[in-house]
């Protein structure tokens, strides 16, 4: 069966060559104006906010952006393929679910020391056994199916969901042991270590998307899958590797998420699925797949988290945060259709043209 053509499309006309330009040429315009907007936004809201400007503001930044920022995370890499993974939050949760109910269910009342940390050993082995068997299966139906990564990825979202709610029929698991949900506000030289988890996640995976073998299939699969697969590249490999990537980052998100929450839901954090396309859209990553980086990934992040911390320090509703998002989505992938399309620059070339009757 042939393999799914993701690079067909707006994003077939970009070509190896086009891809190598652009990761060997200059800094990108989101490279340079989104630190500029993030400095800007800081600013106006420590202008206008006095308690903006504060290290609790700080760290609450620091706390709310890691589970946010994970997620993003486990987006990207689908994204640069020029796929889509819409089951990252049905992962995550389903895999924060089975920790929680092994820990709570293997644990006796009186249980402590190395029994304690075997149990807890116990549930994350077999949480990031469930995420890699999900991403696994997501990327073979992908890669070997031909079947569009939305539609595969929301009939996965939609079988995870249900399994995770019929199991649980809705309810939330809590009982996580002390020592587990204490990293949840644990701080490491004053810096959540939830953060800190986050940070390193997007170092490895920033290495791992610009500097090994892997990244540059990830985003030549992304610019063109036919090209790619006459290069003598397993594509349909790559793309069982993409989506287990995702889902890897799924599982630490929820470790991130059974820390924080210090129980686990099938509810939880669904409605940063939007959230982390738009911020991955806003850092920079083509939608159409072939480009992105974590770094632009990162400032975009850090601009969506000042909004919504300045407008919630403003007393603003957070509907309006929720719209101001979805506005910057809109404006940025117009943004950046006028700027592929080169239509900005032919209709003021056409304007500037001199008309036929002022010609001598």
């Amino acid at each position: 069966m042939s393999e799914p053509l993701l690079g067909d499309g707006p994003a077939a006309g970009h070509g190896l060559g086009s891809l190598t330009a652009r990761l060997q040429g200059g800094l990108p315009m989101s490279e340079i104006g989104l630190p500029v907007l993030l400095l800007a936004l800081v600013l106006g809201f420590a202008l206008f906010v006095p308690q903006f400007a504060t290290l609790g503001t700080f760290q609450s930044f620091m706390y709310q952006i890691a589970m946010l920022g994970l997620l993003s995370l486990a987006m990207v890499v689908p994204l640069i393929s020029g796929g889509l993974n819409l089951a990252i939050i049905a992962t995550a949760n389903q895999s924060a679910l089975l920790m929680a109910w092994l820990m709570k269910a293997l644990l006796p009342a009186s249980a402590g020391g190395p029994t304690l940390l075997l149990v807890i050993l116990a549930a994350l082995v077999a949480g990031l056994l469930l995420c890699l068997l999900i991403g696994f299966l997501t990327g073979a139906l992908i890669a070997y199916t031909g079947v569009h990564p939305i539609l595969v990825t929301l009939g996965t979202k939609s079988l995870i969901d249900g399994i995770s709610i019929y199991l649980t029929r809705g309810t939330v698991i809590s009982g996580i042991p002390d020592i587990f949900a204490a990293t949840g506000n644990a701080t490491l030289l004053g810096m959540p270590v939830v953060f800190l988890i986050f940070i390193l996640a997007a170092v490895v995976l920033g290495i791992v998307l610009q500097g090994t073998p892997f990244g540059l299939k990830v985003a030549m699969i992304g610019s063109n899958i036919e090209a790619t697969r006459y290069s003598a590249i397993d594509t349909r490999r790559t793309l069982v590797g993409v989506y287990v990537t995702s889902s890897v980052l799924c599982f630490v998100a929820s470790i991130v998420m059974l820390a924080a929450f210090n129980s686990a839901s099938a509810g939880y954090a669904q409605s940063y699925l939007l959230v982390t396309i738009l911020a991955a859209v806003l850092g920079g990553v083509d939608p159409f797949g072939g480009f992105g980086k974590v770094a632009g990934l990162m400032v975009a992040l850090a601009i969506l988290q000042v909004i919504s911390s300045g407008f919630n320090q403003l007393g603003l509703s957070n509907y309006l945060t929720v719209a101001i998002w979805g506005l910057i989505l809109i404006a940025v992938v117009a943004a950046q259709t006028i700027h592929q399309s080169g239509w900005l620059v032919r209709r003021l070339r056409f304007r500037a043209a001199p008309s036929p009757a002022s010609k001598p």
